[in-house]
């Protein structure tokens, strides 16, 4: 394995480890505005593959993509009371344009409920234009006072479903079809990330909606992070704009609707858990390089040979790289790609070529070892399955061994500050023991049912509360 980079330890400093890794793996740097992000080309890379992922989910569902305006209408936010009591502190506000004041200002998007449900009340007349489902990738912004890459910046990219149903019975399993079939199935099977699939408290739900489901994935230091949500809205937006439909009785009626989304911030997620004190750790099924072919010397014989190899292996449906760059010397390279999380590097120098063989080195569980050129293409795809699912094993099994079940609030203060989450009864929290656990930095990520599922209620019988310190 080549030497490790110079990072901080995660166990001496776990927040400076992340920032080191960001940097050094040429993830993103700091905006000129505080709070702002620049995305350098691999971190994108990483976007642009969970962009291709989900959408491909999304539209599975017959949802079709939109774009809507970047600036909203002042007006618009005092058409639904919670909603804009949840986002007041964090707009950004145009007062000027042109050189002029402006007679309405405009709020740069913080989210579209507002001017998406506009739209869809001039485009839903009867049932017959139901479901409506639209999704748009954008970026928003949220003045944020604490940013950290990824995790919590100022601007950040997303996608934003946003649904209406004749009934609220339709809407609601579509808001759980997103949250179990679009979100979990991509997060485990691609991000090889675990997670808990629960139900929110009234207290962290959506400002405006009925319902808010999550999936909290834990982090490499044992905190929690919210990955995605997917909300339940009722009939508050759709009374706020007057949104109804002809329905088959000939009455008019109140669309259901439902919105959901997931950021740039699994990024951040990706990084955390599972990154090492060596890099990144990236999934072979995300990874935009799942192979990267190094020519340790400049002598024309290894250079053919490597392209050969990268040529076979895209053949194969490998996503390849050739780093053929032999004026960088090889163990500075070496350490890059690691640094990157590649997952697999196959290194090629003049004595390899003799013996026909190459140097597999594997990023996930570490180590290196000669195989034959020629098996490269039958080698590489069972690897790659193999080393994606230890990823995921690994974050289940960090989960599920730091994941304590007490009955108080002192253990679950206690077990959330040693690195962990705690579960406990709901019934013996309750919102009064939510607001003590939050004066200690201890927020209930989600509720879950006896049984592991999504409970259909807050205050269900047997519900039990998971709660942590979270980003």
């Amino acid at each position: 394995m080549a030497k490790a980079p110079v990072l901080t330890p995660r166990a001496d400093d776990f927040p400076r480890w992340y920032q080191d890794l960001v940097n050094k793996a040429e993830l993103a740097d700091n905006g000129p505005v505080r709070g702002t992000m620049v995305i350098r080309p691999y971190g994108y890379g990483l976007w642009e593959r969970m962009q291709a992922e989900m959408d491909a989910r999304i539209k599975a569902t017959g949802t079709q993509n939109a774009y809507f305006p970047l600036l909203i209408p002042q007006s618009y936010f005092a058409r639904e009371a919670d909603h804009v009591e949840g986002f007041a502190p964090e707009l950004a506000v145009v007062t000027h344009g042109g050189g002029k004041e402006l007679e309405e200002p405009a709020v740069v998007r913080p989210t579209s409920e507002m001017i998406i449900n506009d739209y869809f009340s001039k485009w839903v007349q009867s049932y017959r234009d139901l479901p409506l489902k639209i999704n748009q990738w954008a970026n928003v912004v949220r003045w944020e006072l604490r940013p950290r890459l990824f995790l919590r910046t100022t601007e950040f990219l997303w996608q934003e479903g946003h649904t209406a149903h004749a009934s609220y019975e339709e809407a609601r399993d579509f808001a759980a079809h997103i949250q179990r079939d679009v979100y979990g199935e991509f997060i485990e099977n691609v991000l090889a990330m675990d997670f808990v699939a629960g139900r929110k408290t009234v207290k962290e739900r959506f400002a405006g909606a009925i319902n808010t489901l999550t999936l909290e994935s834990m982090m490499g230091d044992g905190k929690a992070l919210q990955m995605v949500t997917s909300h339940e809205l009722g009939q508050n937006f759709a009374k706020a704009f007057n949104t109804r439909y002809l329905s088959r009785e000939g009455k008019q009626e109140l669309v259901w609707q439902t919105s959901w989304g997931s950021t740039t911030r699994m990024i951040g997620a990706l990084v955390m858990t599972h990154g090492d004190d060596n890099g990144l750790r990236v999934p072979p099924r995300l990874a935009q390089i799942q192979v990267v072919v190094l020519a340790v010397k400049g002598d024309e014989p290894v250079l053919a040979k490597v392209r050969e190899i990268g040529d076979r292996l895209t053949a194969a449906g490998v996503r390849v790289h050739v780093d053929d760059r032999t004026e960088t010397p090889f163990g500075r390279r070496a350490v890059d790609w690691e640094l990157k999380g590649v997952p697999v590097r196959i290194e090629v120098g003049p004595r390899d070529l003799e013996n026909g063989t190459a140097m597999l080195a594997r990023r996930i569980p570490g180590g290196k070892e000669p195989v034959a050129i020629d098996s490269l293409v039958r080698l590489l795809p069972a690897i790659l399955e193999e080393d994606q699912a230890l990823l995921l094993a690994q974050s289940r099994e960090r989960r599920q061994a730091r994941t304590s079940d007490v009955s108080t609030i002192e253990e679950a203060v206690e077990a959330t500050g040693a690195g962990g989450w705690a579960r406990i009864p709901w019934a013996d929290l309750g919102e009064e023991g939510e607001a003590r656990l939050a004066e200690h930095a201890v927020t209930v990520r989600c509720l879950v049912a006896s049984d592991g599922s999504v409970p259909d209620s807050q205050d269900a019988p047997g519900n039990v509360a998971v709660v942590a310190r979270a980003y």
